[in-house]
């Protein structure tokens, strides 16, 4: 079995607090507490960026058809500039972003570079103005389109010294750090790969600020239809676009999105028992937390109080938030919620949505004794201690471990219930 990578730490969780006296202190989880500062608002500045991505400190996150580079399943693998100048040239972004919506043609695949954020921590290196550090990019290598062959270059020299773009979903065995810069490159490559054509008129869009917008471009030198005549002969000016509302106002734009879930621990209403699901596809005996998306016009409680009905048919009355989970599979943000049954709404069917196979009121000595003893990933073996039978429930890295632990931990104070 793959040894449980450890959490980030809570930002300043050594740090006395109002706030952290009244409700505990800030719960951090796997994908989350990234080392690196954004500096979001850097990714529209030209100097910047151009000067970021040449510096020798550089490192490149590279992705292979969504496949990180990596030493191990534990440790991700870093790139040079020098080691991708085959497929991304020299500087891509020596153009300003309105020359290259300027020179767009749709026929030519681009490399798709990301700029993800300074590592502060290691401040000898690159400096622009007030900000230094160590500058993280991501770069999608995948062979396609007219850079095929170059990027086929870039993949075989990573593997010819001896890395390799680990496969699979999850990747729930790297360290916390890495697991935090990996989920930001992955979610950002996913969503410019869904998102090749606009979502207002169907033609092809550019990917800009390094990698966190999209824009429909006015013109085109591709031989596509013109606004006037429908021809398709090639021109050396480019062709108008069909009209699109995208370029009326100020919304010429697409943006990253994040699609909020809810996941909950949900308790009985005497505090001794917590109602755990499965699904038909999920190895014996092992067991979750309730999940489910958030609708458009829906509160994170009312979703929380929806889905757990529609999946269990137990009523819920109140809930409370207790932590978030970035998830990158494609672009989840993962709402962790705490909920109690209301004293006549414990009864469990499952007529209603059939998600799932089973559900049923687990004791908190059990799922105590499954946390030490019965934890893995759905293709894992059950960790040491496990007896065959016994409740299995997610590894630490998932958020219903979390919710899981804060229950039975000493999250819900017995003597205060009426106030939950």
């Amino acid at each position: 079995m793959t040894p449980q990578p450890d959490l980030p730490d809570p930002a300043h969780h050594d740090v006395d607090s109002m706030l952290s006296r009244k409700f505990g202190r800030e719960v951090a989880n796997y994908f989350s507490g990234s080392p690196l500062n954004r500096v979001s608002f850097l990714r529209a500045d030209h100097a910047f960026i151009s000067k970021a991505l040449v510096h020798p400190s550089t490192s490149f996150l590279l992705f292979n058809d969504l496949a990180p580079l990596a030493h191990d399943m534990t440790k991700l693998a870093y790139a040079t500039h020098e080691e991708i100048k085959p497929l991304i040239g020299e500087n891509p972004f020596e153009k300003t972003e309105e020359q290259m919506i300027k020179e767009y043609n749709s026929t030519i695949t681009l490399p798709l570079v990301l700029f993800l954020g300074l590592d502060e921590r290691k401040k000898e290196g690159f400096e622009h103005g007030i900000y230094k550090g160590i500058p993280y990019f991501a770069v999608d290598v995948t062979p396609k389109g007219t850079i095929e062959k170059q990027a086929n270059s870039v993949v075989e020299a990573m593997k010819a010294k001896g890395l390799k773009f680990v496969e699979g979903r999850m990747h729930m065995s790297l360290n916390a750090p890495e697991a935090a810069i990996y989920a930001q490159a992955r979610a950002l490559l996913d969503w410019n790969a869904r998102n090749p054509f606009c979502g207002g008129c169907g033609q092809p869009t550019l990917s800009v600020n390094a990698g966190t917008k999209r824009v429909c471009p006015p013109t085109d030198f591709a031989e596509l239809p013109t606004a006037q005549a429908g021809a398709t002969t090639v021109s050396t000016t480019p062709r108008e676009r069909a009209s699109c509302a995208t370029r009326r106002g100020v919304s010429n734009l697409s943006f990253p999105r994040t699609d909020p879930t809810v996941i909950m621990a949900v308790v009985s209403h005497d505090g001794k028992r917590v109602l755990l699901g499965r699904q038909k596809r999920w190895p014996d005996y092992w067991y979750s937390t309730l999940a489910g998306f958030c609708e458009p016009a829906e509160s994170v409680e009312e979703a929380v109080r929806r889905e757990v009905w529609e999946e269990s048919g137990v009523l819920l009355g109140r809930v409370v938030i207790h932590s978030t989970q970035p998830w990158p599979y494609p672009a989840n943000l993962m709402i962790g919620a705490i909920g109690q049954a209301l004293p006549d709404g414990e009864k469990i069917h499952l007529e209603h949505d059939p998600e799932l196979q089973d559900a049923k009121w687990v004791e908190m000595d059990d799922i105590r004794e499954a946390l030490l003893h019965g934890t893995s990933g759905l293709g894992e073996p059950p960790s040491e201690g496990y007896k065959e039978g016994g409740l299995r429930l997610p590894p630490k890295t998932a958020i219903a471990n979390q919710l899981l632990a804060a229950v039975t931990g000493g999250f819900l104070d017995i003597t205060e219930q009426s106030k939950i």
